[in-house]
C-alpha cells in the first residue's frame, strides 16, 4: 500500500481532452517525512509512520521533539502509521507526490463536516407527515411512530431518530488522480473527497 496525508483546499473543474468536464478536489499532498520504520523483528508488524504538517515548538513537548529530531525533521502536527506499506523509505526520507501517477485509482479517508443535531427528515430522508395527518398541525417534519405500548414497551435500538449528525469516519473509494503539479505538491482527484477545507484526508492507493 502507497499512502501519503494532504490537506483539502476546495474543489473546481477541469476540462480533458476531449473537451468534457470533470469536477476535481484541490489537495495539497505532502511532504511527509518518515519519522519511524515499524520491522517483524522489533514491532511483530512491517510499517511506517509518516508525519505532515509544521508545529508551533511552544506546543510541542519534549519526547515529541526527540522523537522528530531522530528523523531530522522539526515537529509535525499530523502523524499516521502505514502497515504493509510498498514503499522502500527509511527514517528521514521524504514522501511526495511523486509516488503517485495520473490516472490512479485511490481511496481517500477523511471526516465528513460536522452539521449539529439534526432531524430526521435531514438525517435519514424521511418525507415527513406532510398535510395527511387528519387535523394535526406543525407535524410536517415529525419522525412518528418510534415503537409499540404494551408490546415490546420499548424503542428498539438503532431506530432512526433525531439526533448528531456528520464528524464520521468516511473512506471514499475508486477515485482517479486526474492531474498532478509536483512543484506544489498538488493532487486534483476526481469528484468530492469528505470533509470541509482544510481538513486533513489520508491518500491510500
Amino acid at each position: 500500500m502507497k499512502s501519503i496525508i494532504g490537506r483539502k483546499l476546495g474543489m473546481t473543474s477541469i476540462f480533458n481532452a476531449n473537451g468534457s468536464q470533470t469536477a476535481v478536489t484541490i489537495i495539497e499532498a505532502g511532504p511527509c517525512v518518515v519519522t519511524q520504520k515499524k520491522t517483524i523483528e522489533t514491532d511483530g508488524y512491517n510499517a511506517l509512520q509518516i508525519a505532515f504538517g509544521d508545529k508551533k515548538e511552544k506546543r510541542t513537548l519534549l519526547s515529541e521533539k526527540n522523537h522528530f529530531a531522530k528523523a531530522n525533521t522539526t515537529a509535525k502536527k499530523y502523524i499516521k502509521e502505514i502497515r504493509d506499506c510498498e514503499l522502500d523509505k527509511n527514517v528521514g526520507d521524504t514522501i511526495n507526490v511523486e509516488i503517485f501517477t495520473e490516472g490512479d485509482k485511490v481511496s481517500v479517508v477523511g471526516t465528513t463536516k460536522g452539521k449539529g443535531f439534526q432531524g430526521v427528515v435531514k438525517r435519514h430522508g424521511f418525507a415527513g407527515v406532510g398535510e395527511s395527518s387528519h387535523g394535526q398541525h406543525d407535524r410536517q417534519r415529525a419522525p412518528g411512530s418510534v415503537g409499540g405500548s404494551s408490546t415490546p414497551s420499548r424503542v428498539f435500538k438503532g431506530m432512526r431518530m433525531a439526533g448528531h449528525m456528520g464528524t464520521d469516519r468516511v473512506k471514499v473509494k475508486g477515485l482517479k488522480i486526474v492531474k498532478i503539479f509536483p512543484e506544489k505538491n498538488y493532487l486534483l482527484i476526481s469528484g468530492s473527497v469528505p470533509g470541509h477545507i482544510g481538513s486533513i484526508v489520508l491518500i491510500e492507493k
